[in-house]
C-alpha cells in the first residue's frame, strides 16, 4: 500500500489559509457593519443602496469560512483555493476597469491590495504545492 506524498510546505500553507479566512471574515464583518467606509475612505458620494455593499461583505465572509477549511485540510483544498484565487485575479481587473475610466477614484484600490494582490503568490504557490492532490 503506497502512502500519499506529503504535501510541500503544509505549514505554510496552513498558516496562509489561517489567515486568509480571519481576514476574509473580519473584512466581511466590517463591510456589513459599514458598508460605506470604502466611500468615505475615497472621498466617493455614499452608496444609495449600502446593502449591495454589506452583500460583498457576506460574500467575502464566506470565503473565509472555505479558507479556513482549506487550512484544516489543505490537501482537499485545491478547487476551493483555485476558485478563491480566480476571485482574487478577476476582482483587481474590474476595479482597474473602475479606476481606468475614472468611474472610480485611484484611492479604491486599497480595495484589491489588501483583499486580492497580497495573498496572489501565496495562492498560487499553494496551488503549485497542492497539484498532486488534484
Amino acid at each position: 500500500m503506497r502512502a500519499d506524498p506529503v504535501l510541500r510546505r503544509r505549514a505554510f500553507h496552513r498558516v496562509t489559509f489561517l489567515l486568509a479566512g480571519a481576514y476574509n471574515i473580519a473584512w466581511g464583518l466590517y463591510a456589513v457593519a459599514d458598508p460605506q467606509w470604502l466611500f468615505r475612505f475615497a472621498g466617493m458620494p455614499p452608496l444609495n443602496y449600502p446593502a449591495i455593499f454589506a452583500c460583498l461583505g457576506m460574500v467575502v465572509g464566506l470565503y473565509g469560512i472555505v479558507y479556513l477549511e482549506i487550512a484544516r485540510v489543505p490537501e482537499r483544498g485545491w478547487l476551493y483555493a483555485a476558485v478563491g484565487l480566480a476571485g482574487k485575479i478577476l476582482g483587481p481587473i474590474g476595479l482597474a476597469v473602475l479606476i481606468l475610466t475614472h468611474t472610480w477614484p485611484a484611492a479604491t484600490i486599497v480595495l484589491s491590495l489588501t483583499n486580492d494582490v497580497v495573498w496572489w503568490i501565496p495562492f498560487g504557490l499553494y496551488l503549485y504545492d497542492a497539484r498532486p492532490y488534484w
